[in-house]
């Protein structure tokens, strides 16, 4: 969820403070805290939360193991005031997993995956069908991406010479 101030200042100096501040949601696990958000349909998970969990410390050093879009800084709100917190996209927090590997963490990674996003993904409702969106389909042996809008499955130029062979070597 997004919250902002209804009018932003027309100043240009109090209108680089002014940003959008994101309001997580909270799930707890073995008594400690997850703060995730989903924003743009991506889950992002508090770094510090996801260190606690593994028993690392994951900080801005630690996150610059990772790519630009898998790390970014966000303004939190929380109970008390707003505060610029350090997040993980969900592929940044697998990779995480993987560079701080023990076998414990087989298990956070299936809740994760299994319970957290699922959960943030409910609650951001289901995808509208008129809003375009990739699937991939089985097709003569390989896999063919289509893409769905309106309803309709939609076939890539470059890929239809393929499946017109296909189709005819099969008639």
């Amino acid at each position: 969820m997004i919250k902002v101030t209804p009018n932003p200042p027309e100043d240009s100096a109090q209108s680089a403070a002014y940003e959008a501040h994101y309001l997580p949601k909270t799930f707890i696990r073995h008594h400690i805290r997850l703060r995730a958000l989903l924003l743009h349909a991506e889950p992002w998970f508090c770094a510090r939360d996801i260190g606690r969990l593994m028993g690392v410390d994951i900080n801005g050093r630690q996150a610059l193991k990772l790519d630009a879009d898998q790390r970014r800084v966000m303004s939190l709100s929380g109970s008390d005031d707003a505060q610029e917190t350090l997040m993980l996209s969900e592929s940044g927090v697998y990779a995480m997993l993987v560079y701080h590997y023990c076998p414990e963490n087989r298990h956070l990674r299936r809740w994760l995956t299994h319970h957290v996003v699922p959960m943030l993904r409910e609650e951001a409702g289901p995808v509208s069908t008129q809003a375009p969106h990739m699937r991939a389909m089985e097709w003569a042996g390989g896999t063919l991406r289509l893409l769905h809008w309106r309803k309709e499955p939609w076939v890539r130029l470059r890929d239809m010479p393929g499946l017109l062979s296909v189709s005819y070597s099969g008639v």
